[in-house]
């Protein structure tokens, strides 16, 4: 009898769990920056595997840093911060590391993205892919010749006309190469100084804006400031007028990488997700729908000439010599951000 109850206890169990179990095998929750992984991409790796995906996006690192240190156990499996993030979240224990024997494909990665400062041995995040920040310019209002330096968009001819981008790092860096500083500068007089060049700046500030760029400078709504490139790209496919400039002063380079954070609760999932992104066909269908740089080497051969071979998207060797990667600035990072909303503050 008691062996029986014993049985029956356990039935009832298997019947409870189970189905749990295998529940959160067929689950995967996505994050992602806001138009960075198509749905073509998800709906192919959801047909193949079986697993469903629940895909969520973000506006920038700074939403998606702190959404995980607030609640760690909010159920994100899969993220994609930029480089500079990666390593302030591993110093935060907030990602967890990736089991590489289980991805079949990482040799797909061009060793140029590999084993930077930001992650050293590639334990934590996956390469995902990569973006220049320039100066985006349409020639039916400016000449290229006129903004070939980030000290260019100071000139008073161009008041209440720039977008700048939404994030911190990102315009601080415009200032700090125009001051001829690091981009990942850590000394705070440095940084007050690029705080007092970028309020110089105010009056020829149109516009912050980071996920919405693109139809901007398509539509003409705004002719100058800081653009991405994939960005760029794509909106002068429909624009010929629009052109991409490398600063002379140097430029930044974002490298986002495939992560998992500490809190995943389908982490076999996440690395399944993993692989299938590594395969160059799907590579090469996320960066032409993206219009960014794709660090795999099989993924660019199988894009087509045109894009291939595109300075806006691949500069070449001279080029990507002014190219600067950002770093966890550790405890000054909050100094970045109190000065940039005190430069919003400005523009309400």
């Amino acid at each position: 009898m008691k062996n029986g109850k014993f049985f029956i206890v356990l039935v009832m169990f298997w019947w409870i769990v189970t189905p749990n179990l295998f529940a959160n095998d067929n689950i995967l929750n996505i994050y992602t920056w806001a138009g960075y992984l198509p749905d073509s991409v998800i709906q192919a790796f959801e047909a193949e595997t079986g697993i469903q995906v629940n895909h969520s996006t973000y506006v920038n690192n700074e939403v998606l840093y702190a959404k995980l240190k607030a609640n760690p156990d909010v159920g994100y499996d899969v993220v994609i911060p930029s480089t500079y993030f990666i390593s302030r979240m591993v110093k935060q224990d907030m990602l967890q590391k990736i089991d590489k024997s289980k991805l079949s494909l990482l040799k797909n990665i061009d060793p140029v993205f590999l084993n930077k400062e930001h992650d050293p041995e590639n334990e934590y995040g996956v390469p995902y892919l990569w973006n220049s920040t320039g100066i985006a310019v349409n020639t039916r209002y400016h000449s290229k010749e006129s903004v070939l330096a980030w000290r260019d968009l100071w000139n008073s001819r161009y008041k209440n006309q720039l977008l700048m981008l939404d994030d911190a790092r990102e315009i601080f860096a415009v200032a700090l190469l125009t001051l001829g500083y690091s981009v990942n500068e850590t000394n705070p007089v440095h940084i007050q100084s690029a705080f007092l060049k970028l309020q110089a700046l105010m009056d020829n500030i149109k516009l912050f804006n980071l996920d919405a760029q693109r139809s901007i400078y398509l539509d003409e709504d705004i002719t100058l400031g800081m653009g991405w490139n994939g960005d760029i790209f794509i909106a002068k496919q429909e624009n010929s007028n629009l052109a991409f400039i490398y600063p002379t002063e140097g430029y930044i380079v974002a490298l986002d990488c495939v992560a998992i954070p500490k809190g995943a609760k389908h982490v076999e999932a996440a690395h399944r997700f993993i692989d299938f992104i590594l395969r160059g066909s799907v590579a090469k269908e996320i960066s032409e729908s993206t219009g960014f740089s794709t660090p795999n080497i099989v993924g660019r051969g199988l894009l087509p000439d045109n894009i291939r071979n595109d300075e806006i998207l691949y500069p070449n060797a001279e080029i990507l010599k002014r190219a600067h990667l950002l770093t966890d600035v550790g405890e000054l990072a909050p100094l970045y951000e109190k000065y940039y909303e005190l430069l919003k503050l400005e523009t309400r």
